[in-house]
């Protein structure tokens, strides 16, 4: 019996050693941790005033940014306790300076923790609308602001719901109607760890309206940025896990068709679209593990590339921006607008560059 026990021992140490090398692998290919940082500058300069992140940022076409900030996400690093802001800059205005937006009405702003955010012009009533995800004591609810006067959102709504549990971006597809991305299946960190281990792809895409809420795409492996083409018949969806854009076409009832996936080579995380040429532009991290890790010797780069044509047979897909890190620091998000380029990071800083 004790042969047969040593024996029995023996095996589920070398099955849990051969699982955990496994996984090691899959997760150090998954990070791309092998990955040497491509750098190709442009002419920046820091944004005055963002100092702890711009993990998203989008734009209206009068040239009007919004930016949120203070991200504070679990197993990523972070430079500040204090709770996030949200800011909004005029890119026409000369000085093209940030300024923190004051929010109004019922919103526990000490616990705010802004992540993906889309904004919703309404033009009935030119109505400008702003979707914010939030992570309260790393709860996910979605808040729905208006934008008044020239620095001030009016706290409208406040979202839950269970299909909405891990909600990392959203675009916003009318008042009070948007699609939202889940970026992990479980809370736990060792569950996570499990789908990864298994190749569960679990994550999924969730629509939401007042009289509705229901998945409307599965399949990914962690679903990340989440933006529209400007004909507003397409959905873009980044699987950071995968290193893929996928491509749905919206059907009747607000159903989700597979279309395509475009292959990046890295870990994108947030989506714009080029209102004019319909372009797509993406934050990426192109090496996880270091963004994982986070060392001050050794930082995260960041790199935006750019996908033209995505959907033709042959999508054009190009670096725009590298760097190692020394400049930028895990880049999320990246925004043109008339020859400039926005870019904003999980934690560190965001920058203006010249085209």
């Amino acid at each position: 019996m004790a042969a047969v026990r040593k024996a029995l021992i023996a095996a589920a140490v070398a099955a849990f050693a051969a699982l955990f090398g496994r996984t090691f692998l899959k997760l150090k290919d998954i990070s791309l941790a092998s990955r040497e940082i491509p750098v190709k500058r442009l002419n920046c300069q820091y944004l005055k005033n963002i100092d702890y992140g711009a993990e998203d940022i989008t734009i209206l076409k009068d040239g009007l940014a919004f930016l949120s900030t203070g991200l504070k996400y679990p197993g990523l690093h972070s430079f500040s306790d204090e709770p996030g802001k949200m800011y909004v800059l005029d890119l026409l205005h000369p000085k093209m300076t940030p300024v923190e937006l004051q929010i109004k009405g019922q919103l526990d702003l000490s616990s705010f923790n802004p992540h993906g955010i889309s904004v919703y012009e309404d033009e009935a009533d030119d109505s400008i609308y702003v979707f914010v995800v939030n992570h309260p004591e790393h709860k996910s609810q979605v808040e729905i602001f208006r934008f008044v006067e020239e620095d001030t959102l009016m706290h409208l709504k406040t979202i839950t719901h269970p299909l909405l549990h891990s909600v990392n971006d959203i675009v916003a597809v009318g008042a009070e109607h948007f699609y939202a991305t889940n970026d992990h299946y479980f809370h736990h960190e060792a569950l996570q760890l499990l789908t990864f281990m298994f190749d569960l792809s679990w994550c999924d895409v969730v629509y939401y309206s007042p009289h509705e809420v229901r998945v409307v795409a599965g399949g990914f492996k962690s679903a990340n940025g989440i933006n529209i083409s400007p004909d507003r018949q397409y959905i873009y969806v980044s699987d950071i896990m995968d290193h893929e854009i996928d491509i749905f076409r919206r059907n009747e009832g607000e159903q989700l068709a597979y279309v395509k996936s475009v292959a990046v080579g890295s870990l994108c995380d947030n989506i714009e679209v080029d209102r004019r040429t319909g372009d797509i532009w993406l934050g990426c991290h192109p090496n996880g593990l270091k963004l994982l890790k986070f060392d001050p010797e050794d930082p995260p780069g960041s790199e935006v590339i750019r996908i033209k044509n995505i959907h033709s047979e042959r999508p054009v897909v190009s670096l725009e921006y590298g760097d190692d890190g020394r400049q930028l620091i895990a880049s999320t998000v990246a925004v043109p607008y008339e020859g400039k380029l926005l870019i904003g990071s999980v934690f560190h800083k965001a920058l203006l560059c010249i085209l």
